[in-house]
């Protein structure tokens, strides 16, 4: 139950040995496990645990390029990533608007659009690319250059003030997020729960955000009941990303879960299970399926 103490201990024990990268993931977890336990033991969903529904229901956008589908979906918002980089000179940063400009004219005026660049970019290339994307009015540029490269962040935000920018889901456990707030190098975190070190690690992210005023959208928070939960009772949590292939066209979204329990997003929103802990469903049979065998 002492969910506070046993996060500090995992954090503390890991740190000789570096508590972010894959020892974070391990941390994530055990720690999204105990939450889960506690919630069972306690016959509460997580998201009580956490202070209880701040909103009705989760606002979800559709990350990938299956844009018409998407729309076919419900979802008001999508995110496309841009495929070519510094290393393909002019010629990929037309590629890149030619892209951009095409998904605008696809999903129209009513739909926000937002581009990820998955650490690829450096400074001098996303600043180029963020001019002569203006016109498309996207609503942020993502993870554009390496997690570890906060003055190259910094350049970024002085050099294109008028952008919205974001990012987060490699920074591990607490501290980048804190500098980020402190710097104000973006506008927008994205953890990952499964990643940064937890439901208690993403629930103190939130916590730094709200009083810097930065908003949070975590990393494929809505593939899981986890991110689900934590978005359901965070007021820095404004939308949920629905990612990892979201669903082929003309496949449910009800059929993707890949844990059974999992609420699927009905016409761009979705409401977290109400049963105790994350409102997981495993069984022997389940368990047997997907069962990897040697």
């Amino acid at each position: 139950m002492a969910s506070e103490k046993l996060w500090d201990m995992m954090v503390r024990m890991a740190a000789p040995y570096g508590s972010a990268g894959l020892a974070s993931y391990a941390l994530s977890a055990l720690d999204v496990a105990l939450w889960d336990l506690k919630g069972k033991l306690l016959g509460r969903p997580v998201y009580e645990l956490l202070g209880g529904p701040q909103k009705e229901k989760i606002f979800c956008y559709a990350t990938g390029f299956d844009t018409e589908w998407y729309l076919e979906l419900g979802f008001k918002a999508t995110k496309i990533f841009a495929p070519w980089g510094p290393h393909d000179g002019l010629e990929g940063l037309h590629k890149n608007e030619e892209l951009v400009a095409q998904t605008r004219e696809l999903v129209g005026d009513r739909v926000e659009l937002m581009l990820d660049c998955w650490m690829a970019m450096d400074a001098e290339y996303v600043v180029r690319l963020a001019e002569r994307l203006r016109p498309y009015g996207l609503k942020w540029i993502e993870d554009y250059v390496l997690p570890d490269q906060l003055e190259a962040y910094e350049e970024v935000r002085r050099r294109i003030p008028w952008q919205t920018l974001a990012t987060g889901e490699h920074w591990y456990l607490t501290a980048p997020f804190a500098t980020a707030a402190n710097r104000r190098l973006v506008d927008l975190f994205q953890p990952d729960v499964l990643w940064c070190g937890g439901i208690t690690a993403a629930v103190k992210i939130c916590h730094i955000a709200e009083a810097a005023g930065i908003n949070v959208i975590t990393h494929a928070g809505m593939n899981y009941p986890f991110g689900q939960h934590l978005a359901f009772a965070m007021p820095a949590i404004i939308w949920g990303e629905r990612s990892e292939g979201v669903s082929p066209p003309g496949v449910p979204l009800a059929e993707m879960s890949r844990l059974p329990g999992t609420p699927a997003i009905v016409d761009g929103y979705v409401t977290p299970s109400d049963a105790p802990g994350f409102g997981l469903e495993i069984t022997g049979e389940w368990l047997e399926q997907v069962t990897v065998r040697r």
